[in-house]
């Protein structure tokens, strides 16, 4: 019996992070200053990161080596496996070959400790200690948590509102490792205290989230700011997922001819794909596919242009697509991805025809997870049900062509202490919702006087 699993020695862990930047021209745009608009120096940046990160921010150079200790770290789950998912493949009738990139296995049961851990590294050598965030569904709250106790330092999470009431058991994951977690918008920062005034029974957004955990970093010398997706330090520290499948595919004697990710802010599926942006530029047929909610439409129907990165407007402007740093996620979205706008690195490779984006309606995704959880064992996270959701149409679409096409997905995390929005699917609580269109017009006269 051939095993499903393709794993990776342990020798065979990544050493070095890969840039894309050093691969597509113009992919870096200006990060302009929230308040005066003009592009930020590196000094702007002291007070949230610490240097090393901000250095990475902005490198063009094609590998960066990691650091011994966040290897160390990243041993206790990396490498981690690469799935044939061929009961699935069976109960579709597809010639397809299904494989998934298992990253469920970290200790907090998704890809964010792969830059959380290397991100708490580099604060704790520079002295930091105590580190600010946000966190949406739970996933990056629960993994920063976790790296800031491998390396001794104090963890505020500020986690949206809606999430703290739907998901209790990441609140716990959070504080078992020692995070103190509060529900956002709070009591804590004047961004919260604003937004509760206009709205006492505020639901939340990881735009807010991120404002109060930004004024948070701001306003204390012990503290910098930490962010779990979104910019480009975030996408390289999750390359060690692009590179180590890519390894795996070659073992398996495949090369891809579909790669899907969910997308929020982007760094699960910018990890994914960026490695294989290079095979992209020679393979012109290879499709990667970004899948987000029809809630949350940020590729499919936002606008590619400069927006803040939160909603008080105290993080840095940045070019992206987006739907308006006021845009508030409905609390019927059971499925995360909540984010108003897409990492800048993932809009600009969608600009140059390089990535693909598609949404979809929550129950559907659902339905796919369901059916993925019955055939391959694995009870997904919310969020990677959609990723699940286009690789099942694929392999489909395949089952009518007839063609035997590689699609890998990435598994970016479990579903074990995300069971409410199962459970809202199986009492048929869950809807559909379309973000509508006017809503997105009336948020873009919000956006900074920057020339898109």
């Amino acid at each position: 019996m051939q095993s499903p699993r393709i794993m990776l020695p342990w020798e065979d862990m990544p050493r070095r992070w890969y840039n894309v930047k050093a691969d597509v021209p113009d992919l870096a745009t200006p990060v302009l200053h929230p308040g005066t608009l003009q592009p930020v120096k590196p000094d702007d940046l002291i007070p949230l990161f610490p240097m090393e990160v901000i250095g990475q921010e902005v490198s063009q150079e094609r590998w960066i080596d990691i650091p011994s200790e966040v290897q160390e770290v990243l041993s206790l789950w990396r490498p981690t496996p690469l799935h044939r998912a061929r009961a699935l493949e069976k109960a579709l009738g597809t010639p397809a070959r299904i494989y998934y990139k298992n990253e469920s296995q970290s200790p907090p049961g998704s890809h964010k400790p792969n830059t959380a851990v290397a991100q708490a590294y580099y604060n704790k050598h520079e002295g930091v200690k105590r580190i600010a965030t946000e966190t949406g569904a739970g996933q990056w709250g629960s993994a920063l948590s976790f790296a800031c106790a491998q390396f001794g330092i104090e963890c505020m999470v500020y986690m949206v509102r809606v999430s703290f009431d739907q998901k209790p058991y990441r609140k716990s994951m959070m504080q078992t490792w020692g995070g103190n977690v509060t529900a956002s918008p709070s009591e804590l920062t004047e961004a919260g205290r604003k937004a509760l005034a206009a709205d006492p029974d505020c639901p939340g957004s990881l735009g807010l989230a991120i404002s109060e955990a930004v004024e948070d970093a701001l306003t204390r010398e012990d503290t910098k700011y930490s962010l779990g997706s979104v910019l480009n330090h975030v996408i390289l520290h999750q390359t060690v997922v692009g590179q180590e499948t890519k390894k795996q595919l070659a073992m398996a004697g495949e090369r891809p001819d579909v790669l899907i990710g969910c997308v929020g802010g982007g760094s699960n599926f910018g990890g994914l794909v960026t490695p294989f942006i290079p095979d992209k530029l020679e393979r012109p047929e290879l499709r990667i596919i970004a899948v987000e909610p029809e809630s949350c439409p940020t590729i499919t129907r936002g606008r590619y242009t400069f927006d803040y990165g939160d909603t008080a407007k105290m993080a840095p402007v940045v070019k992206m697509h987006t739907l308006g740093h006021t845009f508030m996620p409905p609390r019927i979205h059971a499925g995360g991805l909540r984010y108003h706008g897409m990492a800048p690195l993932i809009s600009a490779l969608v600009e140059k025809n390089l990535i693909e984006a598609t949404a979809r309606h929550q129950i559907a995704c659902f339905d796919a997870a369901v059916q993925f959880a019955r055939t391959e064992g694995i009870l997904v996270a919310p969020e990677t049900s959609h990723a699940v959701r286009v690789a099942i149409d694929e392999a489909l679409r395949c089952k009518q062509t007839g063609e035997p096409k590689v699609i890998v997905f990435n598994l970016s995390g479990h579903g074990h202490v995300d069971m409410a929005a199962y459970d809202a699917y199986f009492s048929g609580k869950l809807v559909d919702y379309t973000y509508p269109e006017e809503s997105i017009r009336e948020a873009m006269r919000s956006l900074p006087p920057v020339a898109p």
